[in-house]
């Protein structure tokens, strides 16, 4: 099926895969195909062009990332060359067809990464797309595309420099998730900010497009199913203008933008031979060798008009709901005018890495024939934000610890009252991307009071040594530096933050009260919660 351009030995395949379940790693037994353009040492790197060929003797940082928790590389994958393309078929190792009809399209650039995944003889894939999530919609798998720059890129054949991205293709959300952990570990790059939002609110606002360019009517019951489905889950859904989002996509190819591609591979191109190269990739690439320097200049300028038009449509809302894909060509369609059918493809998409968004892509059941995606985009570090609204979308339990949190700064706060999951004043963290992250029991060395508040509040103080104290039972999250400080400068009195000691012997940030406070003792109860319910405690 023109999906491997290089292939492992199986039995070397076999026995790292054995080694690796023996040592347990996060990524265990895990089989990894990688994109052809991204290196791997001892496996030649063609980028989908043998006359461009080259012998890597080290793995691309992301690679070495995922090998360090143990996956195992199976081979290679085809792609549109140079990574020139959204369909699949720009290839002289040959079109890769859909996993399911193979007169359709695969999706491109990573064409043979997509259906490795999706026939099952990979189960994760490195794809080094602008977001990666058509060919994952059009397999009908998931994909995530971080904020652009977070992911080290090195020993990736550079397609659009600026806007390249490490994305990562896998069956499922939470193997999506645990690779991406991995890499956010292991192949940092750009800094996260210290404001960074940790969670999703618990009923996040989704925008969806004014209007859906290009979509018949199946696709159109298709995606109002899935948002349906979201407001189902607790979203709420508004409406906001997208022209600004759809103009910007079609800067990415059809404007000086696509110098970039030149500036990458196009001395290269330049010496090859026609036949050596895909027509329609050499066409793209070439016209964009004598762009002047102004138009680069106008065009990245006009991208920053649109993108503050596009967040500012965006403003009160958490995350915008897309079709990832409009439609799902044939491979003759893709004959009869590729360069058409990719501007369509990247409706939804081509933005996204222009407006330093980040993107989840998960499959939304199917449209006719076809499988159905939707992707979930967010503000550069919404990360998590993006993939706490995508797992609303499919029936795999959220993850409790996402993988922005292998790479983000994170502080913890340990509540005991109105703070506590399903509180009154809850709000004062979730507003700030806080994450709900368990429950904690303090060592036996408290005790606790109703404070006379509204709303009723709990202080929890240390008891001196020998004098009987209690367990108490609280909460945790996980809030950004900066959220915290925000949190703690709002904090009334006799409120405190300070150390607190827990059952494991830890020491946690903890809401605290000035043992002067006087107050009804309900440290019998064990936990703020159970005072409340038995009435311990005046609810006013």
């Amino acid at each position: 099926m023109a999906v491997w351009i290089s292939r492992r030995r199986g039995p070397d395949v076999a026995a790292e895969l054995s080694e690796s379940r023996s040592a347990a790693g996060h990524l265990a037994g895990v089989r990894l195909a990688v994109n052809d353009n991204v290196d791997v040492a001892g496996l030649p790197t063609t980028a989908g062009c043998p006359q461009f060929a080259y012998l890597p003797d080290s793995d691309a940082a992301a690679v070495a990332a995922l090998r360090g928790a143990g996956a195992v590389v199976v081979g290679k994958t085809n792609l549109d060359q140079f990574g020139t393309g959204l369909v699949g078929t720009r290839s002289p190792y040959g079109a890769v067809p859909d996993s399911r009809r193979p007169e359709f399209i695969s999706g491109g650039p990573s064409s043979g990464s997509a259906v490795a995944v999706a026939t099952g003889e990979a189960d994760i894939a490195i794809a080094p797309d602008a977001t990666g999530c058509i060919p994952a919609a059009l397999q009908g798998i998931a994909a995530i595309k971080p904020t652009v720059g977070v992911i080290s890129t090195d020993g990736v054949v550079p397609a659009s420099e600026s806007y390249d991205c490490i994305t990562i293709l896998a069956a499922t959300l939470n193997l999506a998730d645990t690779a991406m952990a991995v890499l956010a570990a292991g192949a940092p790059a750009r800094p996260w900010p210290t404001d960074v939002k940790l969670a999703a609110p618990p009923v996040p606002v989704i925008a969806i497009p004014d209007e859906l360019p290009y979509l018949d009517d199946q696709w159109r019951v298709a995606f109002d199913a899935a948002v349906d489905t979201l407001v189902a889950r607790g979203a709420r859904v508004v409406s906001v203008e997208i022209e600004p989002f759809l103009t910007a996509a079609t800067l990415l190819h059809d404007g000086a933008l696509v110098s970039e591609r030149y500036a990458a591979v196009g001395e290269f191109v330049d010496r090859q031979p026609a036949a050596a190269l895909d027509p329609t990739v050499r066409d793209i690439i070439t016209a964009a060798r004598d762009v002047p320097a102004h138009r680069l200049l106008c065009d990245r300028a006009e991208v920053g008009r649109l993108r503050d038009r596009a967040m500012a449509a965006l403003a009160g809302t958490d995350v915008l709901l897309v079709p990832t894909a409009p439609v799902h060509p044939t491979i003759a369609d893709a004959a009869a005018d590729s360069v058409g059918l990719d501007a369509r493809l990247g409706t939804y998409t081509n933005f996204c890495n222009l407006f330093d968004m980040c993107a989840v892509a998960v499959p939304a059941g199917t449209a006719g024939g076809a499988q159905f995606g939707v992707t979930v985009l967010a503000r550069a570090f919404e990360d998590a934000v993006a993939l706490d609204v995508a797992a609303l979308l499919v029936d795999e339990a959220p993850s409790a610890s996402p993988w922005p949190l292998a790479a983000a700064e994170t502080v913890e706060l340990v509540v005991f009252g109105a703070h506590l999951r399903g509180g009154p004043l809850v709000h004062q963290l979730t507003d700030r991307g806080a994450r709900f992250a368990g429950e904690i029991t303090t060592a036996p060395r408290y005790r606790m009071t109703a404070l006379p508040t509204t709303p009723p509040k709990p202080g929890v103080t240390r008891v001196p040594d020998g004098v009987e104290g209690a367990a108490l039972s609280g909460h945790r999250w996980l809030l950004s530096p900066a959220a915290l400080g925000s949190f703690l400068a709002a904090l009334p009195a006799p409120m405190q933050l300070g150390a607190v000691e827990f059952a494991d012997g830890s020491w946690r940030t903890a809401f605290g009260c000035d043992a002067s406070v006087q107050g009804v003792d309900i440290s019998g109860y064990g936990s703020w919660t159970s005072a409340l319910a038995s009435g311990a405690v005046r609810q006013t």
